[in-house]
């Protein structure tokens, strides 16, 4: 029997522990099978996990899953695990499916510099807005499916009201939000101020669920603004989980690059036999 250790932390938090998105890191996962992998994913039943393995390219190789496959990337696996191997380093690369990602650790702060944006188009308005349920005068801007590492549809909308009143049906969504990998996934946005307010959805074992924060959708949506001729530099905080009760607070920066970043909290940690 092998005694597999695995860290608990959440990511995106705000002044509250119990907040963000939760995360668990096996942070020595080299006699873990990618089978185990998968069925650890499973038993945890976290949006996503994360296995760290010895790298030749980077400090550390990073495998991410969640409960039904495997990701190329995911931002809050990528600062959660990066915080948990950091051991007083403050500057760690992170080789993932989706290539070399450098981050930054300041103390609880950790910052990730995502891949340049690629770009498709999105659907059309009125099947995207009855997917979402809602009426589709309220999508502000031509929706854009966009990959910084994994792509996702970027939904911009009227309202913070709007955001909250989406309620996506499955079949629809899955339907118009597909990515090229065959999952449906998308971020819904709206400005509040000097703030975004967003909701992210997909779709697992045919059902929509709901994220607490997605750090990936967030340089996602760095690069859909890009695509939008938004002048650079900006800074722009993004809230989510307002519909889930449960707030994650990410903030993104871009200028020559784009980077996303949030607070981690260490709340506990275990073991599984094998």
């Amino acid at each position: 029997m092998r005694k597999i250790q695995y860290q608990l932390v959440n990511v995106f938090t705000t002044e509250h522990l119990f907040s963000g998105n939760p995360l668990a890191v096996f942070p020595d996962a080299s006699a873990i099978t990618a089978t185990e992998m998968a069925a650890l994913g499973q038993q945890m039943n976290l949006s996503e996990i994360t296995f760290v393995t010895p790298s030749d390219q980077a400090d550390a190789a990073v495998r991410i899953f969640t409960p039904s496959y495997e990701m190329p990337f995911a931002g809050h696996p990528t600062l959660g695990t990066a915080f948990v191997i950091a051991q007083g380093r403050s500057q760690l690369t992170l080789q993932m499916k989706a290539g070399l990602i450098p981050v930054q650790v300041d103390g609880h702060q950790v910052t990730l510099t995502a891949n340049s944006p690629s770009y498709r188009d999105g659907p059309e308005f009125t099947a995207l807005a009855s997917a979402l349920g809602i009426c589709s005068s309220h999508i502000v801007e031509q929706p854009l499916f966009v990959n910084c590492g994994t792509e996702q549809l970027i939904i911009q909308l009227d309202s913070a009201d709007s955001v909250a009143a989406c309620q996506p049906i499955s079949e629809q969504f899955m339907q118009v939000a597909i990515n090229l990998e065959g999952r449906a996934g998308a971020l819904v946005w709206a400005y509040a101020g000097e703030t975004v307010i967003a909701r992210y959805f997909w779709n697992q074992n045919g059902v929509s669920a709901e994220d607490f924060g997605t750090g990936s959708a967030c340089a996602n949506l760095g690069g859909y603004l890009i695509a939008k001729h938004k002048p650079t530099p900006f800074s722009l905080i993004m809230e989510q989980g307002h519909g889930i009760k449960r707030i994650a607070r990410l903030r993104l920066d871009v200028e020559t690059s784009i980077k996303v970043s949030g607070k981690v909290s260490p709340i506990g940690q275990g073991e599984f036999w094998i």
